[in-house]
């Protein structure tokens, strides 16, 4: 079994509404978000790949384009869009179309981020 992945970017504004009063990601913010699309086979023998990465992209791109330059909780299922909660929504996004798929990362910031596997 042979794992790949293609990284995405996008800008967005978000806050947390369930954090404790006075937490400071009560407060509108934003971020440069990246996140990481893991697709997990045996390569093709012939072709030699997993996935054409250009597959992975076709796939994501529009997904990307809903998220970018926007307001994170106003867009459904993410009104509180924590890390955690993104992966979740990029996964169940992403499944349907694009067969092998084993892991979405979320980096909200260079050094905090988290992994879901479905």
């Amino acid at each position: 079994m042979i794992e790949i992945f293609k990284e995405f970017d996008f800008e967005a504004a978000h806050r947390l509404p369930n954090v404790p009063e006075g937490h400071k990601c009560a407060r509108l913010h934003g971020h440069s978000y990246r996140f990481t699309v893991h697709v997990a086979g045996q390569p093709d023998p012939e072709l030699g790949w997993v996935v054409d990465f250009a597959e992975v992209k076709r796939v994501v791109a529009p997904i990307v384009r809903e998220l970018d330059h926007y307001f994170l909780n106003d867009i459904e299922g993410l009104e509180n869009p924590t890390s955690e909660n993104l992966a979740m929504w990029l996964w169940h996004r992403i499944e349907p179309l694009l067969e092998g798929l084993s892991a979405v990362t979320v980096r909200e910031t260079c050094t905090s981020g988290c992994t879901y596997r479905g």
